[in-house]
């Protein structure tokens, strides 16, 4: 029977007279095949290394079976166990549990025999059959976490879960550019995700329109100039809030067809890159030292800034080609950002979409993402902890094609009038010459494996 745990406290409202703490972070040190599975995390999926030969999982990660020494490959693993002990951690050597303690964690035999050490929910018990998920922690490395009852109304309630996610349930939120159908759908998610309150960034305020009055008309939102294009306008918001925001969302919604050799190319691409990119910077010099300052401040503390990116950042579509190419420098320079957080405890999390349902995109064939898609799974992110998030069938099938094979994905998009999910809106003939060229590279892969076991083999 699942444990009911007690709704989980606002947060106190902090003493100012009391100094800020340092930042503490988890133990980072990670193998290189360690960090593989930080990278699965990071994207919300599960995976563990499997033996090529007799296809079990395998854990710790080593480089080769330790039961056949054969090759091993990253793929989806069972995620179900089976809770056999546990501890609770009264104290520790390392001052970030030390700081949190009790901390329970226990040993979890999964259904392919292999057995993990993770952190569990409040409300996993020994005998328990668990569900594993991964997890960032504060020092952006992969953790396993238990959970006897993934349905729970009370799953979000742990505290233990709430130290490795960027839940916005009692959190502080900015969203740039809120006037747009993006930010007034992510006010309403962020309301309905129990966030205390949130701060839209309206441009030309004066200008009244059905998407202000319909952030004014939320009781937790508070309307506040912000020019992403003008320095001194970040900078004076900064001055009023930055000490206040939690979670930051830089929506920066500037959609415009065209490429390089279209008219007005250069004037197109100084606007794009002036709020995408410029206003990019503008925040990150403004709020982004406030947040790492704060990233450590208990419950209190700055926890994530997320990015709202176009999934063709990875590869340019010509045909919304400027656009492309400013959500890629965009997408560049997420990556200082998070370099330059790492270790404060803020996450910096970029969520990738492919068209969205506005004006802009009407001349582009489905699918499309929806505001409130884009907003719900968002939200869902933040709950996840996640560092990337793919919304949308377009996103996630251009994820995949960039994961796969860079270059074909880039081919593939000067040749489509506009996204397709895969094997859909494609004639034959590229169809065909798409499957052979997979056909070559896994059959050059599996001839590779061949050679390197038949070498095992040899030295065995």
């Amino acid at each position: 029977m699942t444990t009911s745990l007690p709704p989980l406290p606002e947060p106190v409202r902090k003493d100012p007279q009391k100094k800020t703490p340092s930042a503490l972070s988890p133990p980072s040190a990670r193998s290189r095949l360690g960090m593989r599975l930080s990278a699965e995390a990071a994207r919300g999926r599960f995976r563990l290394p499997h033996c090529s030969a007799c296809t079990q999982p395998v854990w710790p990660p080593r480089e080769a079976c330790p039961a056949c020494l054969s090759s091993l490959q990253w793929r989806d693993a069972d995620a179900t166990g089976t809770l056999i002990a546990e501890t609770t951690l009264e104290t520790s050597p390392e001052l970030y549990f030390r700081e949190r303690t009790p901390w329970r964690v226990g040993t979890v035999d999964l259904a392919g025999g292999v057995p993990v050490m993770a952190h569990l929910h409040a409300q996993c018990r020994i005998g328990d059959t668990v569900t594993l998920r991964l997890f960032l922690d504060k020092a952006d490395r992969a953790v396993f976490m238990a959970f006897s009852d993934l349905d729970s109304p009370n799953l979000r309630e742990d505290i233990q879960l709430r130290e490795l996610t960027n839940d916005p349930r009692h959190r502080r939120v900015l969203i740039t550019d809120a006037r747009t159908p993006a930010g007034v759908a992510l006010a309403r998610a962020m309301t309905k995700a129990g966030a205390k309150r949130i701060f839209a960034g309206i441009g030309d305020a004066w200008k009244r329109d059905a998407a202000i009055e319909a952030l004014e008309g939320m009781e937790t939102v508070s309307t506040v100039p912000l020019d992403l294009t003008d320095t001194r306008s970040v900078e004076e918001l900064c001055g009023e809030i930055g000490g206040k925001v939690d979670i930051l969302v830089h929506n920066a919604e500037q959609v415009r067809p065209g490429g390089v050799m279209a008219g007005r190319g250069i004037a197109d691409a100084k606007q794009l890159h002036e709020k995408l990119v410029f206003g990019f910077m503008r925040l990150a010099e403004s709020f982004g030292p406030v947040m790492r300052s704060r990233g450590a401040d208990g419950v209190n503390a700055a926890t994530a800034w997320v990015n709202l990116l176009s999934v063709y950042a990875h590869a340019n579509w010509p045909a919304y080609g400027q656009h492309s190419a400013a959500h890629a420098a965009t997408l560049s320079l997420a990556q200082c950002l998070r370099g330059e957080m790492q270790g404060s405890g803020v996450r910096v999390m970029n969520a990738f979409a492919g068209p969205l349902e506005q004006d802009w995109h009407d001349q582009v064939l489905p699918p499309k993402v929806t505001a409130d898609r884009l907003a719900r799974e968002i939200v869902g992110a933040l709950q996840g902890g996640q560092q990337d998030v793919y919304i949308g069938d377009v996103a996630r099938d251009v994820a995949e094609r960039f994961e796969d094979d860079a270059k074909l994905l880039e081919m593939m998009n000067i040749v489509n009038k506009g996204p397709a999910k895969k094997d859909e809106g494609q004639d034959p003939v590229r169809s065909q010459i798409e499957e052979l060229v997979r056909t070559q590279l896994k059959n050059e892969d599996q001839q590779r494996r061949a050679t390197l076991d038949s070498k095992k083999g040899t030295a065995k």
